[in-house]
């Protein structure tokens, strides 16, 4: 069992992508660039993949001006990269089920870079469909609970315009949607100026998997190699950490 409060670690990750913010921006311009390109357009109010993207770059503390180049840039450029989306599944260390979520202009190199790091931490990848049904496609916003959030208003107003599940907990709020009701969750957040820690459309594990310790080090490491990579964009997995 993890000896860590769920938070603690909430604040331990987000330290660290703090740490290495150039790369997240990175990934983040990059995933723009293809909102943009697969949407056909730079306006999030008709492009709802784009507009999950800004979402998730605003909770990263991507700045607006950055935000903007990177889908002005999109538009006006028609020669630049060509990214392919590519998704892996398999098996990390301690058995746990992992998605790998890619993006990118060379699947041999990204392919092989993968399955390497995923062999060198005792896992390996599997079949299309070996783990993705063990997750569900939803809706995910962290907030911070503050003097400025009340939370049963906000669970009122949130459900109302969606959401599916309200998680209160002593320092932070989980709220979880269908992706179809994502942006309409958001705009009640906005509207209330609250500030989002994390919120995008992500995998979420239907069972998790609890890890000793020793485990959770083994699992974080592993984990990390892979968000070292400049091709992966997204990883899921269903390790309680």
């Amino acid at each position: 069992m993890s000896g860590h409060s769920k938070w603690a670690n909430i604040k331990r990750k987000k330290e660290a992508t703090d740490a290495k913010k150039a790369n997240i921006f990175s990934k983040l311009g990059k995933e723009l660039t293809v909102a943009v390109k697969m949407g056909g357009s730079g306006d999030p109010n008709i492009n709802s993949k784009l507009k999950d993207v800004i979402a998730k770059a605003k909770a990263n503390n991507m700045p607006n001006d950055n935000i903007n180049r990177c889908i002005q840039k999109a538009v006006g450029d028609s020669n630049s990269t060509n990214y392919e989306e590519i998704i892996y599944e398999g098996f990390g260390p301690c058995g746990i089920s992992v998605i790998v979520e890619v993006m990118t202009d060379n699947k041999n190199r990204a392919a092989a870079d993968i399955r390497c790091i995923f062999s060198k931490s005792g896992g390996n990848l599997g079949q299309s469909g070996s783990v993705s049904y063990m997750f569900n496609k939803k809706g995910y916003i962290l907030v911070e609970k503050d003097e400025k959030v009340d939370a049963d208003e906000l669970m009122l107003e949130t459900i109302d315009a969606g959401a599916e599940d309200f998680l209160v907990e002593d320092e932070y709020i989980e709220i979880y949607t269908d992706p179809q009701n994502f942006h309409s969750v958001m705009e009640i957040l906005e509207g209330k100026d609250i500030k989002t820690i994390e919120a995008d459309i992500r995998q979420i594990a239907t069972i998790k998997k609890e890890l000793t310790e020793e485990e959770e080090v083994k699992v974080q490491n592993f984990l990390d190699k892979l968000d070292e990579n400049d091709d992966v964009q997204n990883v899921w997995h269903n390790a309680d950490i």
